[in-house]
């Protein structure tokens, strides 16, 4: 029987797919089917060329810094990121430590995990204050992640924060914690791939007791008689009365399917309505500043136009908002502000756009905190300024426990953070790039950008050679990325008789410190530095 629906599934699959809109075919609404919340109209039309006269705002490019707080029920396990796909996959893992502690997926799957979520020591006001202290101009939310569950007192999705878990409006206490800080607020939405992220949880093991048992993604509501989740349906949440996608059983194959393509199975118009209907339902609540989609482009893209209604409903709400989307074309980059994820381009971008990343993992993992695997203040602070000097801007994850609360590594690399931003900060925020970025070994090299982003151990080896430039009216700020041993720092590009700063310079400004001596010779600009004023990088501040 398993290998009759296992055919079936490939089978259906392969129907819909012939069904399914080329890659760039035009973007179509079905009218028959249409989602409950109304599209704000405005200036804006659900159109590239319509939104492309949208410009991304002066007051995002001058915070150049946000922090993320990338915080779910898939934190409950500790397994890290994706673990609520993971726990569906024989052998990894999350799925062994999910037997072992949990229960087996036939049992006890994602959904029983949900009441565990219940940050009973979550103290927003209080987290969002820290991050501002650590130089955060902007700060980002999880709205829904791939597990599709929504953090805030949802509409359209019962599986949701208020009704499971903390029974707490996040969302809310979230919003108003930025307000009083005085922080643009961002929201992001993953909900749209648990379509596919969820495919898994149909599965069933291959081998041992439990072997051909299905999980628990194919329960429907009238599984619940007596069970906690009574009178809830399973499938609002995992998704999955459909066809599995082409290859499904291969777990990397999602990541080729990532923008509906190479076989992946197409949403249904009530998937697309309700995650549309959600979306709209945070934006008109919560009233935020910035929206992160993690898609290539956008939701559903090019399948159909619903992320660009979301997009269009936005901009016609707030003027001065901020959409991101990834791998985009020129053109693209004019109506959304392009993201690179863990990663960065070698090179000055004309477009503002930004850096998502994080410390650890997306979600809480305890191994990385066992093994000190998170990346130092050092390491996030070089990152900043490399993207700052090539016109981009670095949202930055700090992953939280269950409970609400950072452990105590991730407070000693806060408190560093602070403590360089606190000192250095001038020579971050409200700059632009300068003609050139930087200059050294990194600099010089061809870094490649892999899909939408995953580069950023290439510029792990940045040392005092690298130094980065940027500027204000008044400023030309140059950072090297680490103390020289003998403290003499050399800056090629300020050489005499250099293109791009004709004015001759003797002294500069050290910040933390104070003036030095400059000498300028044809072979660069030379400092001796004074012993370290912080632990991370100087910062040379030269008057224009």
């Amino acid at each position: 029987m398993n290998r009759q629906r296992i055919l079936l599934t490939a089978v259906s699959a392969v129907v819909l797919l012939a069904a399914m809109p080329a890659a760039g075919a035009k973007s179509h609404h079905d009218e028959n089917s249409q989602p409950h919340e109304l599209m704000q109209t405005g200036q804006y039309e659900p159109t590239w060329e319509s939104l492309m006269r949208h410009q991304t705002p002066e007051w995002f490019r001058d915070a150049k810094f946000g922090i993320w707080a990338h915080w779910g029920p898939q934190c409950v396990e500790g397994s890290g990121d994706w673990m609520a796909r993971s726990l569906y996959m024989e052998g990894s893992r999350e799925y062994q430590y999910h037997v072992e502690n949990y229960g087996h997926p036939s049992e006890v799957g994602f959904k029983d995990i949900l009441p565990l979520f219940k940050a009973e020591r979550w103290n927003p006001d209080a987290l969002v204050e820290r991050y501002k202290r650590c130089g955060a101009k902007y700060f980002f939310v999880l709205g829904n992640h791939h597990d599709n569950y929504d953090l805030w007192d949802s509409k359209y999705q019962p599986w949701n924060s208020k009704n499971i878990g903390p029974k707490r409006d996040v969302l809310a206490e979230w919003a108003a914690a930025a307000r009083k800080a005085g922080l643009p607020l961002g929201i992001s939405f993953h909900a749209d791939h648990a379509w596919t992220w969820y495919e898994p949880s149909q599965r069933y093991d291959l081998k041992g007791d439990k072997a051909g048992v299905y999980y628990d993604g194919n329960l429907t509501k009238d599984d619940g008689k007596g069970k906690w989740w009574e009178g809830m349906d399973p499938q609002m949440l995992y998704q999955q009365q459909h066809p599995m996608s082409q290859g499904s059983w291969d777990n990397r194959r999602i990541h080729s399917q990532w923008d509906w393509s190479h076989g992946a199975c197409p949403p249904s118009q009530a998937f697309v309505n309700n995650f549309f209907d959600r979306t709209l339902d945070a934006i008109n609540r919560y009233a935020p500043d910035l929206i992160y989609f993690d898609d290539t482009v956008l939701p559903f893209y090019p399948l159909n136009d619903s992320g660009l209604r979301i997009v269009t409903h936005l901009y016609n709400k707030n003027p001065r908002a901020v959409v991101f989307g990834k791998i985009l074309s020129d053109e693209q980059r004019q109506a959304l502000t392009w993201d690179v994820e863990r990663g960065a381009p070698n090179e000055i971008i004309s477009e503002p756009w930004q850096t998502c990343n994080c410390i650890g993992g997306w979600h809480y993992n305890t191994s990385i905190y066992e093994r000190n695997g998170y990346k130092t203040a050092a390491q996030v602070v070089r990152q900043l300024v490399d993207i700052v000097s090539k016109n981009g801007n670095l949202l930055l994850n700090i992953p939280l426990r269950a409970d609400g609360t950072y452990d105590e590594k991730e407070a000693l690399f806060l408190d560093d953070l602070e403590a360089w931003m606190t000192q250095n900060g001038e020579s971050i925020f409200g700059t632009r790039p300068w003609v050139v970025f930087g200059e050294g070994p990194v600099a010089e090299k061809d870094i490649k950008l892999n899909a939408q982003g995953f580069n950023d151990g290439q510029f792990a080896d940045m040392d005092y050679r690298d130094i980065r430039f940027n500027q204000t009216k008044k400023y030309l700020y140059a950072t090297a990325m680490s103390w020289p041993e003998d403290g003499r720092l050399v800056i090629k590009s300020l050489a005499k008789g250099n293109p791009h700063f004709k004015k001759s310079i003797s002294s500069v400004y050290l910040l933390g410190h104070g003036r030095l001596k400059a000498r300028q010779t044809t072979e660069g600009l030379t400092v001796q530095l004074p012993e370290p004023c912080n632990q991370i990088a100087p910062v040379i501040r030269i008057a224009k």
